[in-house]
């Protein structure tokens, strides 16, 4: 995936109105009625959210006489997962190194700020 393609689909997810459209084309397609319903906005609207995620890649229209559903297509989400992945690691590799370090530390005493000095 270029770059491009992945800022799309991070702009794309961006939005909670859109990330909740995905997870409700998780179960299956749906119309624009359908998915319109939970929100309180106009199906112009929810016609754009939408564009946004079909330009994104994430969703595809279909067409059956009246009906339009849209379907979840996952792939840029596993291709932004994976992007993603290789900071997880790299954070939890950090982490799991301060971890030992922490653990390998004698008990040392704490200090309290400066000591007052004798006159």
């Amino acid at each position: 995936m270029n770059t491009d393609a992945l800022s799309t689909t991070f702009a794309a997810l961006a939005d909670p109105t859109r990330r909740a459209i995905l997870a409700r084309l998780v179960s299956g397609e749906a119309s624009v009625t359908e998915l319109a319903a939970p929100f309180d906005m106009s199906l112009p609207a929810v016609s754009k959210h939408l564009k946004v995620l079909e330009n994104a890649g994430l969703i595809a229209r279909g067409r059956e006489a009246q009906w339009r559903p849209c379907k979840l297509e996952a792939a840029p989400m596993r291709e932004a997962s994976e992007w993603l992945e290789r900071y997880a690691k790299f954070w939890s590799d950090s982490l799991d190194r301060l971890a030992a370090f922490v653990e390998s530390e004698p008990d040392k005493p704490k200090r309290r700020g400066k000591t007052a000095r004798r006159r």
